[in-house]
């Protein structure tokens, strides 16, 4: 403790018993037994804490999908709201509960509006290893803070959960009985309360492996939930109209939040897929077959600026537009062709004269050329801050993270990987504009010392139908005996 410190002992306080303790640094001096002064210096300790900085301790229940994804989503959704992870709990990534400090119950709120990684969020009044300690936690948490929600003219309930073990219903009931020293003054309702009281367990994250005893206790006031409905209300299955690569609607979400868009940002995507059927050019399918109508669908038509169609290595846009996120999932030469306008000679042939019945010329567009274009593109036309999140497929014996193509004016915040199969996989890249685009920069990739690693991506294709055809084989072997 620094030299300052208000803990001291005096003559007065060598002549009481052991257990009791003088602390003339208050006013008047108490004479407290030695348990009770503890608990009187971590709330003191807490109330400090709280009083200089303005957080509070929330307890945010996760999702066990998409694991990978959870914690790129959080920080990104934490940056736009200025809180932060606890340090008075150890970060485990696999570990369905993590305590944040956030500045208020509102901004809590305005979390959960957001993320669909978390199912609910609550305002942790304790939490421990044991019982024992969780019970010593909730009687050291502040009553002028659980005042408010236990008066006998609101009502309230209890629930139980444990993560990775099922409890019968007397053993809920001891849990709650358990909490009879909180001073609750209100009448139960099971069906519409008032205030939503949680008592957690954590059994540990290895599923039908549970520990006998919780490995952490947690108890809070339930205050929102996250946006895991919208997973189903937003299915592809309920879309009017999809592509054979239409992105699945909680990954679209998880993106969105990894790019941190916010009210009023203009978002791009180069490659946007099944936007292709709003083409007026081309055949019309149907009043309900295009990007409008499947916007139109869900009430969001009135965020729908315009599409078009161009060739991705060859930007059209003037100089000065700039966009505050650019999402998207590029062609992997999977389900769809990767072509883009040019011959494939080293000289082309040029056209004296265009004529009205010339034929465009494509060539093959490798993947490690659309990556570095895209990043290209960002660097250029991305506002500084601003975030790019795109999908790169791997071939999974050769992925390290030296592979992702880098940028000088781009920083790597995350990479999440979905498997796809045994041997591939793709990762959700988000990098974050940190630098002006200089013209210095546009082919800096060649000059990258991890450029030749860079164009492995080029393979994908063959590796990822050399897999195939290896399983096929292996099954019709199978078959067979």
């Amino acid at each position: 403790m620094g030299k300052k410190t208000n803990l001291y002992f005096s003559s007065q306080a060598r002549a009481l018993p052991p257990r009791f303790l003088l602390f003339p640094a208050l006013s008047p001096p108490l004479l407290l037994h030695a348990r009770a002064y503890g608990r009187l210096l971590r709330a003191r300790a807490r109330t400090m804490a709280l009083g200089k900085t303005g957080y509070g301790q929330y307890l945010l229940l996760l999702a066990q999908q998409n694991v990978e994804f959870r914690l790129p989503e959080i920080q990104s959704l934490l940056s736009l709201c200025d809180g932060r992870f606890s340090s008075s709990q150890e970060l485990r990534l696999k570990s369905p509960f993590w305590i944040l400090d956030l500045p208020s119950e509102e901004i809590a709120r305005r979390l959960m509006k957001r993320t669909v990684c978390a199912k609910s969020i609550f305002e942790l009044w304790g939490h421990g290893k044991s019982v024992e300690e969780l019970h010593s936690s909730l009687k050291n948490y502040p009553v002028e803070k659980m005042a408010p929600y236990l008066q006998s003219n609101f009502t309230y309930k209890i629930i139980v959960h444990a993560f990775n073990k099922t409890l019968t219903q007397p053993e809920k009931i001891q849990r709650i009985d358990s909490l009879q020293f909180l001073p609750f003054k209100g009448r139960v309702d099971l069906n519409n309360p008032d205030h939503t009281f949680w008592f957690l367990e954590d059994h540990g994250i290895y599923l039908g492996n549970s520990t006998e005893q919780p490995i952490s206790l947690y108890f809070g006031r339930w205050i929102a939930n996250g946006q895991r409905e919208l997973i189903e209300s937003y299915s592809v299955k309920k879309r009017h109209f999809i592509g054979n690569t239409s992105m699945h609607s909680g990954l679209a979400f998880i993106m969105a939040n990894h790019g941190k868009v916010k009210p009023n940002n203009i978002v791009f995507d180069p490659f946007v897929g099944t936007g292709k059927a709003s083409r007026k050019n081309q055949k019309w399918r149907g009043p309900d077959e295009n990007i409008r109508a499947n916007l139109r669908q869900y009430g969001l038509e009135k965020y729908y600026l315009d599409i078009f169609v161009s060739d991705a290595s060859k930007p059209i846009w003037r100089k000065g537009v700039q966009f505050d996120a650019i999402i998207t999932d590029p062609p992997y030469g999977i389900r769809e062709a990767t072509r883009k306008i040019g011959s494939q000679r080293e000289t082309p042939k040029m056209i004296e004269k265009s004529t009205e019945n010339h034929n465009l010329v494509s060539s093959n567009y490798q993947l490690s050329d659309i990556i570095f274009d895209l990043l290209k593109f960002a660097a250029k036309y991305l506002v500084l801050g601003g975030r790019l999140v795109y999908w790169l497929p791997v071939y999974k014996p050769e992925y390290t993270e030296e592979i992702i193509p880098q940028h000088p004016c781009l920083k790597l915040v995350s990479n999440c990987e979905q498997t796809l199969s045994n041997h591939t996989s793709r990762y959700l890249i988000t990098m974050e504009k940190v630098k002006e685009f200089e013209e210095d920069d546009y082919n800096s990739h060649i000059l990258d010392s991890q450029y030749l690693q860079y164009k492995c991506h080029d393979s994908f294709r063959e590796k990822y139908f050399s897999g195939v055809t290896k399983r096929i084989a292996k099954e019709k072997k199978d078959s067979q005996k």
